[in-house]
C-alpha cells in the first residue's frame, strides 16, 4: 500500500451546524432574529439542504434540479445550486443568501474529526502518500492550512478544478497520477458509497466512514491505519471494501 485518498466533507472534516451557520452570518450582517424565528429559519434551511456539506435536500425545487446533479463540476454551478436552495427560505434580507454561501467556505465553518490529525500524521510517518479527492465547488486548501493539516496532504484533486466529479473514474485516476502510484496500491476513504465507491473501478480498495457530527465519530478514521498495515503485510491482494 503506497497511498490513501480521502474525501473532504464528512470524512476528514465536518461543517458546522445549520443553526451555527445562520447565527454566524446574522452576526456578520449585524442583524437579529428572535430565537423562535432563528430556529424556524435554521430548520427550513436544513430541510432544503442549503448548507453545503450538511444534510441533503428533502425535496428538490424545479429551478435547482437542472444544476443539482452537476453542481460540483464548477464554482458557478456549485454556488447556483446552493444559493438556489437557500432562496426557497424566507430571510430578512436577500443578501443573506450569498453571505451564507460565502461563510460555508471559511475555515471557521469546518472542524476536523477528532482523529483526522492522528491518522494523517501516522500515514506521513509511515511514508504513505495522502491525497484529497473531493466533489466540491471551491478551494478547500485554506481549510487544511488554517487547521494545521496541510503539511500532511501531498495533493488535492477537486472536482470543480477538473470539470469532473466522482464517481467518474477520471478523477481518481488523476489523483493516483498526482501521487505517482498504481491504483491497485491505493485505499480510497469516503462517506458516500456511490461517489467514493467509484474508485473501485480502477482497482483501489475502498473504505467507508459514517457522515456524522464530529463529536459522534471520535475514531472513525483509525481503522484506515489497520487496513493499510494489513495490505502492506500481505503485499497487495484483491481490492476490498470495508464498512
Amino acid at each position: 500500500m503506497t497511498a490513501v485518498l480521502f474525501d473532504f466533507s464528512g470524512t476528514l472534516f465536518r461543517v458546522e451546524s445549520t443553526e451555527s451557520w445562520l447565527r454566524g452570518v446574522l452576526a456578520e450582517a449585524r442583524m437579529e432574529l428572535a430565537e423562535a424565528e432563528l430556529a424556524e429559519a435554521a430548520q427550513a434551511l436544513e430541510a432544503m439542504g442549503a448548507l453545503p456539506g450538511g444534510s441533503g435536500p428533502s425535496w428538490l425545487p424545479e429551478d435547482v434540479a437542472s444544476v443539482w446533479g452537476v453542481r460540483d463540476k464548477s464554482a458557478e454551478l456549485h454556488r447556483a445550486a446552493y444559493t438556489g436552495l437557500s432562496r426557497h427560505v424566507a430571510l430578512p434580507d436577500d443578501r443573506l443568501h450569498d453571505m451564507l454561501y460565502d461563510r460555508h467556505m471559511s475555515p471557521a465553518a469546518w472542524v476536523p474529526y477528532p482523529d483526522t490529525a492522528e491518522v494523517l500524521g501516522s500515514l506521513r510517518e509511515r511514508g504513505i502518500g495522502v491525497g484529497v479527492v473531493s466533489n466540491i465547488g471551491w478551494d478547500i486548501r485554506p481549510v487544511f492550512r488554517e487547521h494545521g493539516l496541510d503539511g500532511y496532504v501531498d495533493s488535492y484533486v477537486l472536482s470543480y478544478e477538473h470539470g469532473v466529479q466522482k464517481p467518474d473514474a477520471r478523477l481518481f485516476r488523476t489523483a493516483c497520477a498526482a501521487l505517482d502510484v498504481d491504483p491497485r496500491d491505493v485505499v480510497m476513504v469516503g462517506d458516500d458509497r456511490r461517489a467514493d465507491g467509484g474508485a473501485a473501478a480502477l482497482g483501489c480498495a475502498v473504505h467507508f466512514v459514517d457522515h456524522l457530527p464530529a463529536a459522534e465519530r471520535p475514531d472513525g478514521l483509525r481503522p484506515v491505519l489497520d487496513l493499510v498495515s494489513a495490505r502492506v503485510r500481505t503485499n497487495g491482494g484483491d481490492p476490498q471494501t470495508r464498512h
